[in-house]
């Protein structure tokens, strides 16, 4: 099938036609809580909506993520919705139940409405177009419902790529974008310092060793780095804040023998991980007090009850504006829309950190709903942009394998090298 012979408005019109039903769908799955390590029954209900609409396959894999196929093509390209959520957090700052949720003629509110269970909706609905109008050619589409990414980004793709072996040519990321087209974003790390002392009667504290007084000067040279890290023109620049203070001490009435701080640390392009731990532990009063820096490991169970390890790194990606993924999408998007797409950025972290960051698999990000709906209260979506998403989601794989897959370079540069 070539990009000529798919009939772009007859592909929105459908979409348009699907509205109630995507709509349908994403409040079922806002219904079901769905908390990192608790996606069991959400999985079942996707699961369920792909095999009504179509989807030629479906299986859960042993970390628990769901991977929809759809065709059995030479050219495997895959879509990406992680659907476990955030909590709700104080419940008085909603103004609808998170999970009854509430829906009118353009939004629908609940918890993970834009983070990131519409994307999702929206991919299950495109598979149900793309068999409904016959728009399968030289592809196979895995459509992957992936777990635990809000507890460690990018874990569920370590299990895919490592055990399942699973490499797609390229990945949509369907995260939120505004409906945008989204080619990288910064990274991550979780650091973890710690300072010893002595402990003592707080009535004679010159007898002890106090480890918070030696974090509190750890903690000024920090703040003092911030402001010196490296800086990008399109990823904009690194940073890092002290998001969490613990100590030990063997009453509320003596000197604390134990100080430990975590660091959320944010990392643009040509930043790694040895780089930004180099940067901490060459800090004076860390060489001056002997602090531990090291970054902080995940290991929790998946609703399956694998634990799947992995350090909490989590590297920057970025992709050119001329890649032929970038360019398919940019393609789909002019030819349904008729107007020039905006290319931008995520400012927060998504799958891509493992997909292309660590095994350099093409990225590139577009989704319905917004950025700045993560994790708040009355979280948000827009009807017409999981309409939008539907049709995109639709036409990128007939668009790329007609007119970019020849052109796709055969590596791209892993950033976490």
């Amino acid at each position: 099938m070539a990009e000529a012979a798919i009939d772009f408005e007859k592909v929105l019109k459908l979409a348009t036609q699907y509205r109630d039903d995507i709509s349908r769908f994403l409040r079922d799955m806002i219904a079901i809580p769905s908390e990192s390590t608790g996606e069991a029954q959400v999985i079942a209900r996707i699961k369920q909506e792909m095999e009504t609409v179509g989807f030629d396959e479906t299986r859960i894999d042993g970390m628990g993520n769901l991977i929809g196929r759809i065709g059995q093509g030479k050219h495997p390209i895959a879509m990406d919705a992680h659907i476990d959520t955030v909590g709700v957090g104080d419940p008085d700052l909603w103004d609808y139940d998170p999970f009854q949720g509430f829906e009118d003629d353009q939004i629908i509110i609940g918890r993970g409405a834009s983070d990131q269970e519409g994307g999702l909706a929206a991919m299950v609905y495109a598979g149900k177009i793309i068999k409904e109008l016959g728009l399968e050619d030289d592809y196979t589409l895995l459509i992957t419902a992936t777990v635990q990414e809000e507890d460690c980004d990018g874990l569920c793709w370590q299990y895919l790529i490592q055990e399942e072996q699973i490499r797609p040519e390229f990945v949509v990321i369907t995260e939120p974008t505004s409906c945008n087209i989204y080619r990288g974003h910064r990274g991550r790390m979780e650091i973890k310092v710690t300072t010893q002392g002595l402990s003592a009667h707080g009535s004679a504290p010159e007898r002890g060793d106090n480890a918070i007084y030696k974090m509190a000067e750890i903690i000024k040279d920090l703040e003092q780095l911030h402001p010196m890290l490296t800086h990008h023109d399109f990823l904009g620049k690194g940073s890092l804040t002290v998001s969490e203070i613990f100590f030990s001490s063997p009453s509320r009435c003596a000197v604390a023998d134990g100080c430990s701080i975590s660091i959320d640390r944010r990392l643009t392009f040509g930043e790694t991980a040895d780089s930004a731990l180099s940067e901490i532990r060459s800090l004076p009063s860390v060489q001056k007090f002997g602090a531990k820096v090291e970054l902080y490991h995940y290991a929790r169970p998946s609703y399956t009850g694998l634990t799947y390890p992995s350090e909490s790194y989590f590297p920057t990606w970025l992709i050119e504006e001329s890649h032929p993924a970038t360019q398919t999408l940019v393609t789909a998007y002019e030819k349904l829309f008729r107007r020039k797409p905006l290319i931008d950025k995520w400012t927060f972290s998504t799958n891509g950190v493992s997909i292309m960051g660590r095994y350099g698999i093409p990225c590139i990000g577009f989704g319905p709903g917004h950025e700045d709906q993560a994790h708040a209260p009355n979280e948000m979506t827009w009807k017409d942009e999981l309409v939008q998403a539907a049709a995109m989601y639709a036409v990128i794989p007939g668009i790329y394998v007609n007119g970019y897959a020849g052109k796709m370079p055969s590596t791209t540069a892993n950033l976490a090298d």
